[in-house]
């Protein structure tokens, strides 16, 4: 992976973020990791583990199979976060399993 695809997908990571930080959250970046998720937020209430995606970026058929077989606590959702270029907000899908 390039530099500067490197830096976009931690630019929509560190967004993600701000936009949960926004919303009551406290959130953690995995930074480096290749795991199924990119950045947990998390409150009193609910945890969110969130894959971020940036520009032209989907979800791979494996990537998704990767994330619903991680077990989270009932509380959690798990979601996929798209930052498509020049949108100001994420696109969100939450994923069931």
């Amino acid at each position: 992976m390039s530099n500067s695809h490197y830096r976009k997908g931690r630019r929509a990571e560190h967004r993600a973020m701000a936009i949960c930080a926004a919303a009551g959250f406290e959130a953690s970046r995995a930074a480096g990791s290749k795991g199924a998720f990119d950045v947990i937020a998390w409150n009193g209430v609910q945890i969110r583990f969130l894959n971020i995606k940036s520009g032209t970026k989907y979800v791979s058929a494996l990537e998704r199979e990767q994330m619903q077989a991680v077990p989270v606590p009932p509380n959690a959702t798990k979601e996929i976060w798209r930052f498509p270029d020049r949108c100001q907000q994420p696109l969100i899908e939450v994923i069931s399993g």
